[in-house]
Parts: C-alpha cells; structure tokens; sequence
C-alpha cells in the first residue's frame, strides 16, 4: 500500500513538539487587526497546547 500524504493545510498551521504536543496559533490573528486592543493582540498571538480530538486528528493528518 503507497504511503499516504501529509496534510498541507495542517503542515502549515500546526507544529508537534519534541514531546508529542500539538501546537497551533489561536484563530481571529489574521485580518481586522485595527479594532482589536493590544492586549488582546498579544494573548492571542502565543501558540497554544491542543488537546482532545484536534490534537487527535491533527496527528492523524501529519501521518504521526
């Protein structure tokens, strides 16, 4: 059986650490940035710990 292709669109969002945790951004970081306060901006620009079924099929996707 052929082996299967990594997800691309996961690949670019979503990083594994050396420990096996995934790690991915939080949403509402891309565009209508002039309204959001500076606070707010740099909570969200911190990469997260995922857990549960994102972490799940995060993993599947990346074939680890």
């Amino acid at each position: 059986m052929p082996k299967l292709k990594t997800h691309s669109g996961t690949k670019d969002r979503v990083r594994i650490s050396k420990n096996g945790k995934v790690r991915a951004g939080h949403p509402n970081m891309n565009h209508f940035l002039r309204k959001k306060s500076n606070s707010r901006k740099r909570s969200l620009s911190n990469l997260k710990t995922r857990g549960g079924s994102f972490a799940k099929t995060a993993k599947l996707r990346l074939g680890k």
